[in-house]
């Protein structure tokens, strides 16, 4: 059976799966994750829903951590989704920093495109793009996503400058969004 992309959810990570720091993420330790998102990912997944991660990761360009580490995180959060009945089936970050002049790091498309290549689709249009900044929302209108701001991390102060959030739904957290997809499409 092939993947509809109406069926991917991309989903930001720091601020929308665990707690953000302004102060970076550095180790496994400080990662920190929302119960409620783990579980929302995983019934998102019991729902026949794929689901991808697209995250910038700008600490391992500064120096603050490594991708070894990094790669500690993303195999914790796999372990703890897979735990809850779910899966995250591939997981794109940017590692590079605001002036290094890549194409993946949001609100670039760069990550979403590794994901449609990843996943095999030919678009990514009516995929969710699922995350708590305007750059996250904005990579994913450029891709044909519809977007999803939840209020977790930096999404109360993205809602508050109202700015450019004029197609997305939004919703207290990740939790939120699942229970509103899932009963949507029960209910369609």
């Amino acid at each position: 059976m092939s993947l509809h992309p109406e069926r991917l959810i991309i989903l930001d990570r720091d601020g929308v799966i665990n707690h953000d720091s302004d102060a970076y993420i550095k180790s496994l330790a400080e990662w920190t994750p929302y119960p409620s998102a783990i579980t929302a990912i995983a019934r998102l997944s019991q729902a026949g829903y794929t689901l991808a991660i697209a995250t910038n990761q700008s600490g391992i360009a500064r120096g603050y951590y490594d991708e070894e580490t990094l790669e500690a995180m993303h195999t914790r959060l796999h372990e703890l989704v897979h735990s809850a009945g779910g899966e995250i089936a591939y997981i794109a970050y940017c590692p590079h920093g605001p002036n290094d002049s890549c194409h993946c790091r949001k609100p670039l498309p760069g990550l979403l495109e590794q994901i449609q290549a990843h996943l095999g689709l030919t678009t990514l249009e009516g995929s969710w793009m699922v995350g708590d900044s305007l750059r996250d929302l904005q990579a994913g209108e450029i891709m044909g996503c519809r977007s999803a701001l939840v209020r977790t991390g930096k999404g109360e102060k993205t809602e508050t400058k109202g700015v450019g959030l004029e197609k997305a739904q939004i919703f207290d957290d990740l939790n939120a969004f699942a229970d509103w997809l899932i009963h949507a499409h029960a209910a369609g």
